[in-house]
């Protein structure tokens, strides 16, 4: 196994991007290696950020989103908005941390309003 070329933070060469860099460019991984890293210092001994970088002229075009995808991702997020308890869409993603909907979660400050 060889190890990646590491470059200090902002002094990548040209021809290497982030995941968020290809994806801003329209532009994915589309399944190669990570082609190189960058490394942030950090201080008090603590280990340095790591940013992994692939190379652009190896990236595939971001998949475009089928009527098959739209459907399975508003399903998805019906999911996330409809409460377990009242079985409402609240019109808003549930917090997890709740695990309902704010009506439900805080019932007693509802009435006082």
């Amino acid at each position: 196994m060889s190890t990646l070329p590491v470059f200090r933070w902002h002094l990548a060469p040209d021809g290497y991007a982030t995941r968020r860099q290809l994806r801003a460019r329209d532009l994915r991984p589309g399944g190669q290696d990570v082609a190189a890293q960058l490394e942030r210092p950090r201080r008090r001994g603590r280990p340095p950020l790591v940013a992994y970088l692939y190379r652009i002229d190896l990236a595939k075009p971001v998949r475009p989103m089928t009527p098959g995808r739209w459907r399975a991702h508003a399903a998805m997020m019906r999911a996330r908005r409809t409460c377990p308890e009242c079985s409402r869409d609240a019109g808003y993603v549930i917090p997890p941390t709740l695990g309902s909907c704010v009506t439900c979660a805080y019932p007693e400050e509802q009435r006082a309003a």
